[in-house]
């Protein structure tokens, strides 16, 4: 069977229901052929291939039949293109020949092979048709308003007769669908047909007499419907017979998806054992808190299986009964080598790169994305089993960006809310990526996106725009929370609702918080106290500089040790007296991309401590290995300074780790931070520096050790205020109010603080 359907007021019109019906059925059934036959022009017909939920086209026929496509490649159909191509005399003869006719006012919209008008009735008349005579051109005069200049013997019906022919269709098995006059040549062919309810009374009128031709009673999806039934095309048991079924909903009226269980699993002697999270950023244990009230919900997460080994899989596990009694973790199986390449490379070589701006970086491997769709795949599956009725869907950062336009097509009824935690770039980074339009044709399903700070909700707009024709719903201001033009990450307004394919989605900025309370219990630990005592007496009469980072090209450490050895070449008085005491933690053995950069940083760190070193003092105390947050904390309480210099963050919780353990000791430390970290538009008070400028790196620590201690413990004060208010649980209660609340209110999370 095909079906060629007109667009506006057919395929993309009727009730939401008949829509999703339709949509499934075509998607169910792959030997249907789908074409779309328009009066658009084939780029504003872009839009809807990257819209998930609607079926992609096997073939476009646009331009009123003037273009026809290959709908997957959008490669001219040949030799139908060809053909017609010959016939046209070119858009800059027709639009001369008639520029002198009053009332033509020409569409600014894109267009090939026609030339199209808006032109009131009563213009069209004799000697317009001559001149278009004249062209070899006919003229289609349409909803009395609209005028078309066409190759001779070109129009819609002509050209998809073409292709029914070149395809070799069984030409009763072709269904045609419209609801204007301009739709009229498909029925003229001969088709089976149908006019969808509420069509212009013109099209019925040239229609009546059609035996073959159906009038429905319901308007779009739902007239095709109707008809698909009315001449039995898919056999005596209908449309309903044939319609995939949906599984029934599950209980879960919150559904966490997440890349990490909310415990730990060991394997050990051929089981698992399972244990509490070691998040210190407290991201789990809030998310968690969530389930606190009883709430029937579901965790979903990969863990890793490997079917050759004869353990069975537990889809379903429990959690912590006696905390969170009706919550269960649903989880997806994944092998190794989907793990390796889901997470380990794909995501960290493709995506990481890209969205940190570092596009040049970026591997991008077909083979590896059908990985990805597979198990994004597999996680809207989860979650669509387990979503309870309306329930709320939230989903967690890049590595599930493709789960939306699943989880939209077979869950309609649940709200799908979206928190990106890494950084967003702007259209001109984002649109490296080859699959851009899949991307942000998922994302769009969503009823609410949440970035860290407006800036890079700002940045998703633009990327967007660019995807799909949106039309911009909200806009708010960023002050008094983040900072306007006083960084390089601020902004001054920013979109809170878009309308994209006829969906409102909101967009909100929604910094991550700390769980301020467990710095406070590891600093009250007598452990921590103990280990505070030995690091002052070791570090007595030396201004300490920290800097804790993963090993990545992102977070600048290089630059950093750059930057140091200059200030001490400019700043002799400061040898013997600063050190910087660099934390820097590996990447995981598989990673082998930061092998080259591991080497640099070890060279840097050998040359500066080679070149200024003396007895008892070295400037530079590299520490290549991960240490235990409760270490961690106690050299943020003895730090002078916290150097943060990530060349692009999407926001960065070590700063506000620094922050909120030296407001809790009453302390005046200085915080020095990327003015391209996410957190430098949210922490008022922090020192901001260019990491690309080493002079600036230099010039802003230099500030930092001079800084007199009243104007320090000032700026200590402001910071630790944001850091302690906006903490991990704000920033989780932020996030679901804004998904819950109703149009119309505040989407821009934090505006009151």
């Amino acid at each position: 069977m095909l079906i060629a359907t007109d667009l506006d007021g057919t395929f993309l019109a009727g009730h939401p229901e008949a829509r999703l019906r339709l949509y499934q059925l075509i998607n169910a059934h792959p030997e249907i052929k789908l074409v779309f036959v328009t009066g658009r022009g084939l780029e504003v017909v872009l839009p809807l291939l990257s819209d998930p939920s609607i079926p992609t086209p096997d073939y476009i026929v646009c331009d009123v039949g003037a273009t026809v496509v290959d709908g997957r490649t959008l490669q001219p159909v040949q030799p139908l293109q060809a053909g017609i191509d010959a016939l046209w005399p070119g858009e800059r003869v027709v639009a001369a020949a008639v520029a002198s006719f009053a009332g033509l006012e020409r569409q600014e919209v894109p267009q090939q092979r026609r030339c199209s008008y808006f032109c009131a009735p009563g213009t069209v008349g004799s000697d317009l048709r001559v001149i278009a005579a004249e062209l070899g051109c006919d003229m289609l005069y349409s909803a009395n308003r609209y005028l078309d200049i066409l190759p001779r013997g070109v129009n819609k019906g002509s050209t998809l007769d073409a292709l029914v022919r070149l395809l070799e269709l069984d030409r009763d098995a072709v269904l045609v669908a419209g609801d204007t006059l301009n739709d009229l040549s498909m029925y003229e062919q001969g088709f089976v047909g149908v006019c969808v309810g509420e069509s212009e009374a013109a099209l019925l009128e040239a229609t009546r007499d059609r035996a073959h031709v159906l009038h429905a009673r319901h308007p779009g999806c739902g007239g095709i419907l109707e008809a698909i039934g009315h001449f039995g095309f898919l056999g005596p048991a209908g449309v309903e017979a044939e319609l995939r079924e949906t599984d029934t909903p599950g209980r879960s009226e919150l559904v966490m998806v997440y890349h990490r269980l909310p415990y730990e699993e060991v394997f050990e002697n051929g089981r698992i054992t399972r244990g509490a999270p070691s998040s210190p950023n407290g991201i789990i244990p809030t998310l968690l808190s969530y389930f606190n009230d009883g709430r029937p919900g579901a965790w979903i997460a990969w863990s890793m299986h490997d079917p050759k080994k004869a353990i069975p899989f537990e889809v379903h596990t429990t959690v912590d009964r006696e905390r969170y009694p009706h919550l269960v973790a649903a989880r997806v199986p994944l092998t190794k080598d989907d793990i390796d390449i889901f997470y380990k490379r794909f995501s960290k070589e493709a995506f990481w790169p890209t969205l940190h701006t570092f596009w040049e970086r970026a591997q991008f491997r077909e083979d590896d994305w059908h990985v990805y769709l597979k198990v994004n795949r597999l996680f809207a599956e989860r979650a669509a089993a387990e979503a309870a009725e309306g329930a709320v869907v939230w989903l967690h950062d890049y590595n599930l960006w493709m789960v939306p336009a699943v989880l939209r097509e077979l869950r309609p009824d649940v709200k799908i809310a979206f928190f990106h935690h890494t950084y967003f770039p702007s259209a001109d980074v984002f649109n490296v990526l080859p699959w851009r339009r899949e991307i942000i044709g998922s994302l769009l399903q969503c009823d609410y996106i949440g970035f860290h700070i407006p800036r890079q909700a700002e940045n998703f707009v633009d990327v967007a725009r660019g995807v799909a024709p949106l039309t911009v719903l909200e806009r708010r201001n960023c002050a008094p929370r983040y900072l306007t033009y006083g960084c390089a990450v601020g902004l001054d307004e920013v979109t809170t609702a878009i309308e994209v394919h006829g969906r409102r989605i909101g967009l909100g900025a929604h910094p991550v918080g700390l769980d301020v309370e467990r710095v406070r219990k590891i600093l009250d630990q007598p452990s921590t106290r103990k280990r505070m005592a030995e690091l002052r007496s070791d570090l007595a009469g030396t201004r300490v500089i920290l800097s804790v980072e993963r090993l990545d090209y992102t977070k600048g450490t290089l630059e950093k040790l750059l930057a140091f050895e200059r200030l001490l070449d400019a700043h002799p008085e400061l040898q013997g007296k600063v050190s910087l005491m660099a934390v820097c933690v590996p990447a995981a053995k598989e990673m082998t991309i930061y092998d080259a950069l591991q080497t640099q940083i070890e060279q840097a760190v050998g040359r500066i401590n080679g070149r200024f070193s003396r007895v008892g003092w070295m400037p530079v105390q590299f520490f290549f290995r991960a240490l235990p947050f409760e270490e961690v904390v106690a050299w943020y309480a003895m730090a002078d300074v916290m150097w943060i210099t990530p060349l692009r963050d999407g926001l960065n919780l070590v700063a506000k780790e620094y922050v909120a353990t030296q407001g809790l000791i009453d302390g005046r430390g200085v915080l020095v931070l990327s003015e391209f970290a996410g957190a430098a538009a949210e922490l008022h008070g922090a020192v901001l520096t260019n990491p690309h400028d080493l002079a600036d790196l230099a010039a802003r620590l230099y500030q930092a050790i001079a800084m007199n201690d009243a104007e320090a413990e000032s700026r200590l004060r402001e910071l630790f205020a944001i850091v302690e208010h906006n903490d991990i649980h704000r920033w989780g209660r932020s996030f679901l109010e804004a998904v819950t609340t109703p149009v119309g209110e505040d989407m821009l999370a934090g505006t009151g603080c």
